[in-house]
């Protein structure tokens, strides 16, 4: 092998490790992305595992088969380097319902042939099992028609996209029949061990099995066809019927010392170049020295042969030509050196197990007729199994439960978040009344909520949603499990300190100084003052009407939760928090008109989303009802006859008489403000007054 040769598959073989490793990021869509390929009168049930595989359900509500993507088990990278990310629908007994293009980014595909071309291909798999050796391409004449391989027919100049698409429907597949199907667990597979060796021959390798036989005479060939079509197509059998017809030689060579009897020194230098590039390959020798041979004319190098099919398990094992030239030991007898000889190569990713039987099958094909003859054809089987000493496996790794692995990936995250709410909730709980009559209290508000709009919302994706406490109530109610608070607990982080602040203050701490949206809404309605737009202010009236909207929006949900869940999804969008927080305004325009409306709303009429509409705003409100104490001091003026907290207050949570309404107090601090201030508590004002006019009097 030259060197130009050698360098080029590193190099490609780098290229190759870097995007598998940059597509390993792939996360699996979420339910309502998945469900609309699905087709009537079957639907999508339960998530099965966090990798993207689902239940499939049919119109009577039991379970059907298994709906994946290829992605999350399977990310192998096409020409962009992102990986081609195919849905995929399988029944309880292999066939393929359904394969569906999700995405790509194929160049060739994107900017050069017809997009529907590769839409059109994955039709092709329907009907088949995952028991068929399913390959891309099409057989080279008709003596290849009674192959042991079913053609998918490929896309002229996409060949290269079309085959990592297939190859990576088929490590996904046979991973998720392995998993699901007739009780078949996958694990590490084995892979040879650098470090063993052993001197061998090859009288050793045949007397302890590591090389298997078969060998089947014209007479016995003639026996399978007996009572056929094709019975009497073999004239050289009837002449010589003690003859071979097949004698076919397997030994698996992924292991050096294996390999060292059976290559020449030239040879085993070539294969182990070969496997330092294509590390997960299992390189498998077979050769046949009597008439059959190994391939039809029309089979091409580098491809599946066209008439070796093999199985493990009962699942299929991709086998294909590695294009290795095959340079045999002078110890191996003479004549294998003058027969048939190529070496396959599977990927141990799919699941192969050299040290577990696995079975290689040849067809033996006759035809009958000269004018489009009938091909027959008998299906001949060699066991092969090879010794576990020669093979190593990665122990496999308990995984950690996957809240231990969100803490970990946010460590840093959660580090930052934890340290500002404690100085909150210091600063809230000890020196609140100090906070409130800071001369550049208003700075210091904004600067923390530009940092939870910032941190908070954009970066740590904390916004909290109404979504979550439906799905807690619909868990209590049924039973279930509530692990699915603790995959972000980012989030979850920030509903524990909301709790706590239920008791401490109302509902004030969430929506005062935690949320998001309601941070924007807010600097919204400081850029409306800046611009001196007109302030709308709905009268005491239409104020406490409004004010119930958002619990009849909450009720709507609540009833959407539990008779029709299909449209809750949407429901809940009348929360923007995921056009403005989530995705960064980077949605369809109907959903980003709506978000910028209501911040448009806000520099008028001061966070009226927050105040009106809100449906987590409600749930907050309710929650409020936990809080212990009444934290805003008040003074026996205040209402009567002072009236200037009331005026001030912006979410109109102070009634005339003065008393706060904690349930619509969003904790900004402003009537704190007043309360201490001897220049704006008139209360405070009257009786300095009143201290001078004695003073004065004595």
């Amino acid at each position: 092998m030259g060197s130009n040769h050698l360098t080029y598959r590193l190099v490609a073989a780098l290229c190759v490790w870097l995007c598998t490793a940059l597509s390993a990021w792939a996360e699996p869509l979420p339910r309502d992305a998945i469900a609309p390929y699905i087709q009537p009168p079957m639907l999508l049930g339960e998530a099965l595992n966090d990798q993207g595989v689902w239940q499939l359900l049919n119109s009577g509500g039991a379970e059907a088969g298994y709906v994946f993507e290829t992605e999350p088990m399977a990310p192998l990278p096409g020409f962009s380097g992102a990986a081609i990310n195919v849905l995929v629908v399988l029944d309880l007994e292999g066939r393929f319902l359904d394969v569906q293009l999700i995405s790509h980014n194929e160049p060739i595909f994107v900017s050069g042939l017809p997009e529907h071309l590769f839409y059109d291909f994955f039709k092709q798999y329907r009907g088949h099992s995952i028991s068929d050796s399913l390959v891309v391409g099409s057989p080279y004449g008709t003596g290849s028609d009674g192959s042991a391989l079913v053609y998918l027919d490929g896309v002229t100049k996409g060949t290269a996209s079309i085959r990592i698409a297939h190859e990576s429907i088929l490590a996904a597949t046979l991973k998720v029949a392995r998993e699901k199907m007739n009780g078949i667990a996958t694990g590490p597979p084995a892979f040879p061990d650098p470090d063993y060796t052993e001197d061998l021959t090859w009288s050793d390798l045949v007397d302890q099995g590591i090389v298997t036989r078969k060998t089947v005479s014209n007479r016995e060939m003639d026996e399978y066809f007996a009572g056929t079509l094709w019975e009497d197509d073999d004239p050289q059998a009837q002449e010589n019927p003690d003859a071979l017809y097949l004698d076919l030689w397997v030994v698996d060579i992924g292991a050096p010392s294996v390999a060292k009897a059976v290559l020449s020194p030239d040879g085993f230098q070539e294969l182990q170049q070969f496997m330092s590039i294509s590390t997960t390959d299992e390189p498998v020798l077979v050769m046949e020295t009597a008439r059959h041979g190994l391939v039809t004319d029309a089979f091409v190098r580098n491809t599946a042969p066209d008439l070796i099919s093999a199985e493990q398990g009962g699942f299929p094992i991709a086998f294909r030509d590695s294009d290795i030239f095959v340079d045999l030991n002078n110890a191996v007898p003479e004549a294998l050196h003058d027969g048939a000889a190529l070496i396959l190569r599977t990927d141990r990713r799919l699941g192969f197990d050299p040290t577990a039987e696995w079975i290689l099958r040849i067809k033996a094909l006759r035809a009958h007729g000269s004018f489009q003859p009938q091909i027959g054809s008998a299906t001949l089987e060699l066991p092969h199994i090879t010794p576990d000493r020669f093979y190593a496996r990665i122990e496999p790794v308990t995984p950690s439960p996957p809240w231990v692995d969100a803490l970990r990936n946010r460590q840093t995250d959660l580090i930052i978040l934890s340290v500002f709410l404690i100085g909150l909730l210091a600063v809230l709980g000890l020196r609140l009344n100090r906070l409130a009559g800071h001369r550049h209290f208003t700075a210091i508000r904004l600067g923390i909520l530009a940092f939870v709009v910032g941190f908070i919302g954009w970066w740590g994706q904390g916004q909290l949603s109404i979504a979550t406490p439906l799905a807690v109530g619909r868990t209590a109610l049924e039973g279930g499990s509530y692990g699915f608070l603790l995959y972000d607990p980012f989030s979850l982080v920030i509903w524990a300190v909301t709790i706590i602040g239920f008791v401490l203050w109302g509902r004030g701490l969430f929506c005062g100084w935690l949320c998001p949206f309601g941070a924007l809404q807010e600097f919204a309605h400081h850029l409306g003052r800046l611009l001196r737009l007109p302030q709308i202010e709905p009268s005491a009236l239409w104020d406490n009407r409004l004010k119930w909207l958002k619990y009849i929006v909450l009720a709507v949900l609540v009833y959407f939760l539990f008779t029709a869940p299909a449209r809750l999804d949407k429901a809940i969008e009348v929360e923007p928090f995921k056009t403005a927080i989530t995705t960064f305004f980077i949605r369809e325009w109907y959903y980003v008109a709506y978000a910028v409306g209501l911040l448009l709303l806000s520099m008028v009429l001061f966070k009226g989303f927050c105040r009106y509409v809100c449906p987590l705003g409600a749930v907050m409100a309710i929650g409020g009802l936990l809080r212990g104490r009444k934290w805003i001091d008040r003074r026996s003026a205040c209402g009567s006859p002072c009236q200037l907290c009331k005026v001030k207050c912006s979410y109109g949570a102070i009634k005339k008489t003065g008393e706060i309404q904690y349930s619509e107090c969003f904790q900004c601090l402003d009537c704190v403000t007043i309360h201490d201030d001897p220049k704006q508590c008139v209360p405070l004002i009257l009786a300095a007054r009143e201290r001078k006019r004695r003073i004065a009097a004595q």
